[in-house]
């Protein structure tokens, strides 16, 4: 059975502190926006590390693509103006 989008979002948020998730696809390929403190003082490398790693073995054995926007909550406040 694919993943959804509803299930992606919360393995983020179960993985990982977040300050907000968004997450669409179609089983297969998703977009995300995840905004977390965790991000601050990293590069984009480093913060989509830190995704891979709340996410584990679901990169590799469920997930298929995932692209991804890494905002501190600082970048997401800025960004909402």
């Amino acid at each position: 059975m694919a993943t959804t989008p509803e299930q992606l979002q919360i393995y983020i948020q179960d993985g990982m502190q977040c300050d907000h998730v968004e997450v669409r696809g179609d089983g297969h390929h998703f977009e995300a926006v995840i905004v977390s403190a965790l991000f601050s003082g990293k590069n984009k490398v480093q913060q989509h590390q830190v995704v891979y790693k709340a996410l584990g073995d679901r990169m590799r054995e469920e997930i298929h693509a995932l692209s991804m926007q890494t905002l501190t909550p600082e970048d997401w406040a800025a960004r909402q103006h």
